[in-house]
């Protein structure tokens, strides 16, 4: 009996599911059992690897307490892998050791270890393994005339002998030990690899019986499994016709609501997508969906339907999305066709603060027997591999680095060669089961009737295997992420609606994309805080458009991405866009069906119509492309096997191989990075109402950003942003803040949570004793009430934090010394009579804005009180500003901003450039661009605000500097010295 355990057994197999039953083949091996430590991720991978080499394979668990071997389960069909995957699910959501016994299995064996089990001890379906080696013992123990319960047992860990030194450097590296600390309870045997049958047979020759019993066993157990049906909950109202029923009557009465009563085209579409939803018996995801999105939206939260199920007009209807397909010419045969045979997948997200109650709404409303988190399984890649070896050698740091990064090479037969070699070895093993991003799975049946569970973090169940595995065996994930810029939208709508009782319906879009201030923010590139839409190379490209409506935005939400920037197809775009007389197709096909896009592959959708009507590959291979371009492949393999069938087409169709290879350039670009356009389209209307919200309420906007820690930009960056648009900005005050930024009127009060090494709990506790009994009058009532530490008090101090008693700090920090006498208050003193403090008479103490500038920027990471050109030595302040550079293009001038970001970029000589962006001394944005040379004679040198020289270049109208000279500028230092 072969018992494997693959490189999912983590740290501890070395051999892939693939692998072993191709082991299997070559030896003759024509029965398998995959018994992965403690987890099932790699079963599915295993039985199909073995279908395909013709050997039958068998599923099971090795149950271990840390590394102790317990017992083996082996299912004796699929009944029999439920019930194993149920028995370790208990005890890994409950946290707990499994017990030294396990239960009578209705459908599965348990195996036991050599010497653990006694004749009489075992029940039924209870066996013990006698590997090879054992058979000495075996003559004088009192198994010897009671073999009717054991079976032959042989482990494969490795492919051979030589498999034994990887094994041993994933113990070490699991273990956290160094390599010769490695004992051998902590590792499998040196006879853990696959021989010939024939040559184990030959081992046991002697003992018939054995043999009589193992072939006996193998022949009760099997693994059937059907890959091909779909495992997803098949109904939402537990019958299909009632479904189909429910899901045209909520989509024709959100038709009626997204498009009026008389919209034929509206009308015909959903009826055609109706129909396809029903045939393919997909109405249950949608409704679950639709279900998942009324609960939501009862609760208030706000949501973003996105991804390729944007084509769908069903789901506008149903208010999944809020993309108009019709609007946008989104085929829905994109989404689904009636060629499809898995189910859709929707991306629905949240925000960061909401989604874990959604995630428990389907648990509970669905069982927590029928859904699971869907996992995901991290690899090592070289370098974190390098790394791990480094340190199981006992390498010091320094050294392990200049291995992940070596100058040169190492010669061979050293230690260093070997690090190298091994961690190739170890290169895309798997190393940590983790959770998907958002994937939820909603199953038909118990979950763990295919999986054992795990506990993450979150505190909801995780399937042991990926979404590539959850897809192969018939399972399709709903999407319920989360991101931040969802926060900003939702918190925004809030504060509106708290401070002037307005309430505002997000998915009013089509108003938010014909609003004139809206269009206005486009245009200008004033999209800081905005989702997707605020990166300086975004902001340079939304001014290059001079974009102001939804199309144009969709467009540019997809050319901003690497593929098509890399290309040089982004800048190709925009000239085309502007002057589109000024231009000729590459081929008439490319007219035909990229005019939209002016010839340039934007989307996935174009690219795969490139492939189609330009090269000839069938849709088959298109969508091997579309799943490549998407990320959603193991390997790069796929996308390279159709390279040679793209130029045989197309040299059959004459084309000029200067022409095709062009074409294959563009396509190759996209690789990895480029969105279908109804993802750009979500995105674009994600974008649409940011900028609503920027242009209506512009403070309370950039609250709800700061307060997300959200965007491309550090938390000083917003707070300048609402500085330009007109707020006050405060300091946190012991009487008037919150934990969170707030807002009154103008008056932008920054939150307690920015500030470093101020404890939570000593921010709820004087908040909490402010809102019970009223604002402090003075330093000792806050300390009498609040029993704060003197270190807490002191960053408060330090803070200006108590400036309403109008005293300076100097003051206020003496009197808190000696109010506190240098011992910490557990517990606040409420004194039954009001007595006065006492009085102290305290010299007169200076306090400087520069003093209060150093302190804030310790403390908060940013100046308030005043901005870091307030603070500089020299009063100049550049011979233009931000907004002056259009006027001065081919000139050389001299500039002052303050660093914001940096993007770094490799040249084609593999040169470092950097592209960088800068705000002027009133707040505003420029760009500016560092070509190598300059970049090495001018180096950047950290965070602050530089002097620039440089020329002044415009494209398509939007200006920046190409830097021939940058220094940053010196601060005043702190008065108070060091």
């Amino acid at each position: 009996m072969f018992i494997a355990k693959s490189y999912y057994s983590l740290r501890y197999g070395t051999m892939s599911p693939v692998e072993l039953a191709a082991q299997a083949a070559a030896k003759g091996v024509d029965t398998l059992v995959l018994t992965d430590i403690n987890n099932t991720s790699g079963i599915f991978e295993f039985v199909k690897a073995c279908r395909e080499k013709c050997v039958t394979p068998l599923a099971g668990i090795d149950f271990r307490n840390n590394n102790r071997w317990l017992y083996t389960g082996v299912a004796m069909d699929f009944k029999g892998f439920g019930e194993l995957n149920r028995f370790l699910t208990h005890y890994r959501l409950q946290g707990l050791d499994l017990p030294e016994i396990p239960p009578l299995f209705e459908h599965a064996v348990i195996v036991w270890p050599w010497g653990v089990k006694q004749p009489g001890d075992l029940r039924e379906n209870e066996y013990v393994g006698v590997r090879h080696f054992q058979l000495r013992q075996l003559v004088t123990s009192e198994w010897r005339d009671n073999q009717d319960q054991l079976v032959i047992w042989q482990p494969v860990t490795f492919a051979d002998r030589s498999g034994m030194e990887l094994h041993r450097h994933l113990r070490a590296i699991d273990r956290n030990i160094l390599l010769d600390r490695v004992e051998e309870s902590d590792m499998a045997s040196a006879y853990d690899w696959m021989v010939a049958p024939e040559k184990l047979e030959k081992a046991f020759k002697d003992w018939p019986e054995i043999l009589k019993n193992t072939k006996y066993l193998l022949g009760q157990l099997s693994f059937d499994f059907d890959f091909r049906s779909i495992k997803n909950k098949s109904t939402y109202k537990g019958d299909r016709q009632e479904d189909e029923k429910l899901l045209s009557q909520l989509a024709f009465e959100g038709m009626k609501e997204r498009y009026g009563v008389d919209n034929h085209e509206a009308r015909q579409r959903v009826g055609k997508e109706l129909r396809i939803i029903n045939d393919l018996g997909f109405a249950a995801y949608f409704l679950i969906t639709w279900d998942i999105i009324q609960y939501s939206l009862s609760r208030g939260f706000y949501h973003v339907g996105r991804g390729s199920g944007a084509n769908s007009v069903v789901a506008y209807c149903l208010k999944i999305t809020d993309v108009d397909p019709i609007e946008l010419n989104l085929y829905f045969e994109r989404f689904l066709n009636p060629k499809r045979s898995s189910p859709p997948d929707f991306d629905i997200d949240y925000s960061w603060r909401e989604r874990e109650e959604v995630q428990k709404y389907i648990f509970e409303r669905y069982g927590k027997e029928y859904s699971a988190l869907l996992g995901a399984i991290s690899t090592f890649q070289t370098k974190a591999a390098i790394r791990e070896l480094g340190k199981v050698y006992g390498l010091p740091k320094d050294e392990i680095d200049q291995l992940v990064r070596p100058v040169a090479g190492f010669e061979p037969g050293t230690l260093e060669q070997k690090i190298l070699k091994m961690a190739r070895q170890l290169a895309d093993f798997p190393n940590i089961r983790s959770i998907h991003a958002g994937g939820v799975l909603i199953s038909d049946s118990p979950i763990t009737d295919f999986t054992a569970l795990d506990l993450p973090p979150k505190g909801f169940p995780a399937t042991q295997w990926d979404m590539y595995t959850a897809e192969d065996i018939g399972f399709e994930k709903f999407d319920i992420l989360s991101q931040r810029g969802i926060g900003h939208i939702k918190e925004c709508i809030e504060i509106v609606q708290e401070n002037y009782r307005v309430t505002i319906d997000m998915h009013r879009v089509n108003d938010f994309k014909k609003d004139e201030r809206v269009k206005d923010l486009l245009r200008k590139g004033e999209t800081t805080g905005c989702f997707y839409i605020e990166s300086p190379a975004m902001r340079g490209l939304l001014k290059k458009l001079g974009c102001d409506d939804y199309l144009t935005l969709v467009a540019a939400s997809s050319i901003i991405r690497p593929g098509v920037a890399r290309s040089g197809m982004m800048r190709e775009y925009i000239r085309r866009f502007h002057h589109p007389d000024d231009f000729e197709y590459a081929h008439p096909v490319m007219k035909e069906q990229l005019g939209e896009t002016y010839g340039v592959m934007v989307y996935q959708e174009d690219v795969i119509k490139v492939c189609h009507h330009f090269a000839g590959l069938d849709l088959a291979d298109s969508d091997v492309l579309r799943r490549a371009m998407s990320g959603k492949y193991r390997s790069k393999a796929a996308f390279q096997a159709i390279v040679k069938k793209f130029f045989d087409n197309c040299r059959q169709k004459g084309y000029p191989e200067q022409l095709t290879s062009e074409i294959w350039r563009q396509i190759e670009s996209f690789a990895g990075y480029s969105f279908s356009k109804a993802h750009s389209a979500s995105y674009a209307v994600e974008s649409f109402q940011s900028l609503y919200l920027k242009a209506c309420y512009p403070l309370e906007f950039m609250v709800a950003v700061i307060n997300n820690f959200g965007g491309f930009y550090a938390t000083w960056v917003y707070v300048n942003e609402a500085r330009r648009w007109g707020a006050r900005i405060n300091l946190p005050c012991v009487n008037q803040g919150e934990y969170s930024t707030s807002i009154s009127g103008t008056d932008i009060f920054l939150g307690f949570v920015h500030v470093r090494d101020l404890e939570q709990k000593t921010v709820k506790t004087f908040i909490e004793e402010r809102n019970r009994n009223g604002v402090f009058s003075g330093l000792d009532d806050f300390i009498n009430r609040t029993g704060i530490s003197k270190e807490q008090l002191i960053i408060l101090i330090r803070l200006g934090a108590f400036r309403f008693t109008g005293k300076n700090k100097p003051e206020l920090l003496w009197e808190g010394h000696l109010l506190l006498t240098g011992t910490k208050k557990s517990k606040p003193d409420k004194p039954l009579f009001q007595t006065d403090s006492p009085h102290y008479t305290l010299p007169e103490f200076e306090q400087s804005l520069l003093e209060d500038a150093y302190d804030e920027i310790e403390l908060l990471g940013f100046p308030v009180c005043c901005t870091l050109f307030d603070m500089l030595k020299t009063s100049f302040r550049g011979e233009i500003q931000a907004d002056e550079l259009d006027q001065h293009v081919g000139s050389v001038v001299r500039v002052v901003g303050q660093l914001v970001t940096i993007k770094y970029v490799r040249t084609v000589k593999k040169e470092v450039m950097h592209f960088a962006s800068f705000v002027d001394s009133r707040g505003a944005f420029f760009d500016t661009v560092h070509f190598p040379p300059v970049l090495k004679a001018w180096p950047f040198r950290g965070d602050g605000v530089y002097l620039i020289r440089g020329k002044v270049v415009s494209e398509f109208g939007q200006p920046s500097i190409e830097v021939e000279k940058m220094a940053p500028l010196a601060l005043k230092p702190d008065p108070r010295g060091d």
